[in-house]
């Protein structure tokens, strides 16, 4: 495989759309509320893209050294694991995306002092850096969350609530608590995407010692987890339309949710934990389209 084809392996292209998902959302909130930032989005969104191919190149070095990147492992092989690309390069390219996301959070804040106070952006600019925290010590370092357990947990609050929340915060300046419950959907979504990755590497990350929730609870509890993620994603979601009931083109987001039924049911009827892996990549997708879906309701309605 040539350097840059295996750079683009390594930044695991597919889960950008994921990614993607609480900016687009927070955004449609906003636009929905006449108030959205062309600048502020697409900041946004290359901020978040940075991140998320930072994540994905930290968890490719941190599990080649911990061990949990081998040839028992199911998914796709990483480029340090296969050794396409060097534990130094790829040092070296973590540093370069950590660079350019602060350049881009760092112009985000700025360019969203137009609305929020020099306090409040200073806050911001504290939770991107704990967001690049997060990125990379989700599988590096001493005590790598990812392997505690509490993987789940940092990505719903970063790919759920401060996701939807903070692009909507910076795109009117204010916040309002009914946002929540889209973000909600979100993280757990994006959760439940996590969830699959755990339940497919099940038997791999016991063996390296790589604790998830679903080494913690076992692959048929984390069945029912799954559906309740899920569950309580959709539920959300209904809950913010009944209370922000205005048209009956809000309910444009309900096109998404057989997708989500059909991934439910494959997940409990599963019983070989190698067909899960191109699940990651539908619930992701579909993901994505619940969020498109549900803020193209939003903004329908205006017209």
């Amino acid at each position: 495989m040539s350097k840059t084809k295996a750079w683009i392996h390594a930044f695991r292209l597919r889960t950008l759309p994921l990614a993607l998902s609480s900016i687009l959302l927070g955004s449609f909130l906003a636009a929905s509320h006449d108030k959205f930032n062309s600048s502020i989005f697409i900041l946004a969104i290359t901020t978040t893209l940075f991140l998320q191919i930072l994540s994905n190149l930290a968890n490719d070095l941190g599990d080649s050294i911990s061990g949990a990147d081998n040839e028992n492992r199911i998914g796709p092989e990483r480029a340090v694991q296969s050794g396409d690309i060097s534990k130094k390069e790829m040092k070296n390219m973590l540093f370069v995306f950590i660079v350019l996301s602060l350049i881009t959070g760092s112009y985000l804040i700025y360019e969203g002092l137009q609305l929020i106070s020099l306090q409040e952006g200073l806050i911001l600019l504290g939770v991107g850096v704990l967001a690049i925290g997060a990125a990379i010590n989700y599988t590096i370092g001493k005590n790598p969350y990812g392997y505690m357990g509490f993987g789940d947990l940092f990505v719903f609050i970063f790919f759920g609530l401060v996701g939807v929340i903070g692009s909507y915060f910076l795109h009117t300046g204010s916040l309002n608590w009914i946002t929540v419950l889209p973000a909600i959907s979100i993280g757990l979504l994006s959760v439940g995407v996590l969830n699959l990755n755990n339940m497919r590497d099940v038997e791999n990350d016991s063996k390296t010692g790589k604790i998830t929730i679903v080494v913690k609870m076992g692959a048929e509890k984390a069945k029912i987890y799954h559906l309740t993620l899920i569950f309580i994603a959709m539920l959300s979601a209904c809950l913010y339309t009944f209370f922000k009931w205005d048209s009956a083109l809000q309910l444009l987001f309900l096109f998404s949710f057989p997708f989500f039924i059909r991934n439910i049911i494959v997940v409990i009827k599963n019983v070989n934990s190698r067909e899960l892996d191109p699940e990651l990549k539908k619930l992701a997708i579909s993901t994505f389209l619940f969020s498109l879906c549900f803020g193209l309701g939003l903004i329908l309605k205006l017209f």
